[in-house]
């Protein structure tokens, strides 16, 4: 079987955000269900949601995963409960949000899992990152990534940690 790749959006802004997203990545890493091939710089972003929450800590990464991407979803929430994820409020604060963006060429469009992620194309704390690792990949509205984050502004979005400066 041909392995899948995939990118994940990662969030935090509870507790250390920059930790728990460096914390997370070292545990995506690890996982032998799938190879992470690349990740962004880290970005601090307002909350999206709610605005008495504190701001965010963002990331983009990819993995190659031979599990189906209901499979993968299923894992990265276990990955959010291991790190505390309670999910009390829509958009609301968390210790670690694992989002799936996009599963290779797939679309999924249930109530569980839904491909390319419904906030894809307008979150600049999700395209920008995604930019810095894959800007030629094209999305499935025929744009390229980098195309869509363009479109976007980069308010309220701050590089905190250069992808250069993080070692896995």
């Amino acid at each position: 079987m041909t392995p899948h790749k995939a990118f994940i959006a990662l969030g935090s802004n509870l507790g250390q955000p920059t930790d728990n997203l460096l914390s997370a990545l070292q545990a995506l890493n690890e996982d032998s269900r799938w190879q992470l091939l690349a990740y962004s710089s880290l970005y601090g972003s307002k909350p999206m949601g709610p605005q008495d929450q504190p701001d965010y800590v963002n990331a983009v990464c990819s993995v190659a995963t031979e599990l189906t991407a209901a499979e993968l979803l299923q894992a990265l929430h276990d990955i959010e409960d291991a790190f505390g994820r309670k999910r009390v409020r829509h958009w609301g604060e968390r210790t670690l949000d694992l989002d799936l963006l996009l599963f290779g060429e797939q679309q999924h469009h249930s109530e569980q899992l839904k491909v390319p992620h419904p906030g894809l194309y307008e979150r600049n704390f999700v395209l920008f990152p995604l930019a810095e690792i894959a800007p030629d990949r094209i999305l499935p509205n025929g744009n390229t990534v980098k195309q869509q984050a363009e479109a976007l502004t980069e308010d309220g979005l701050d590089v905190i940690i250069c992808s250069s400066d993080i070692i896995i």
